[in-house]
C-alpha cells in the first residue's frame, strides 16, 4: 500500500525498491535506510518479513545481497530473476 509518507520518501530518493520473480511468484524488497526499514512482499503484497531498527549498515549488506543476487542470475548463475 502506499501511503504519504512512501511518496515523501520516494520523492527524496530514500526509497529502494527491488522486484524478483522466484518459482513464478513475484516478489517485493522495500528498504528505507532513513527510517531503517526493510520489508519483503509476496505477489498479493502481504509482508513476509519486516525488519525495523536496522543501522545504515546493516541495511547496506541487505541491498549488497539482493544486487549480488540480481547480478548472479544475469551471468546465469541465480536463483531468480531480477527485473
Amino acid at each position: 500500500m502506499i501511503n504519504n509518507r512512501t511518496v515523501l520518501a520516494m520523492e527524496q530518493k530514500t526509497l529502494h525498491i527491488w522486484i524478483w520473480i522466484y518459482n513464478d511468484r513475484m516478489y517485493k524488497a522495500v528498504s528505507c535506510p532513513a527510517e531503517g526499514t526493510i520489508t519483503i512482499f509476496d505477489d498479493a503484497d502481504h509482508i513476509l518479513i519486516k525488519r525495523t531498527g536496522l543501522s545504515p549498515s546493516q541495511i547496506k549488506k541487505i541491498e549488497f545481497v539482493l544486487e549480488t543476487a540480481g547480478k548472479q542470475h544475469i551471468n546465469g548463475q541465480g536463483p531468480y530473476n531480477l527485473l
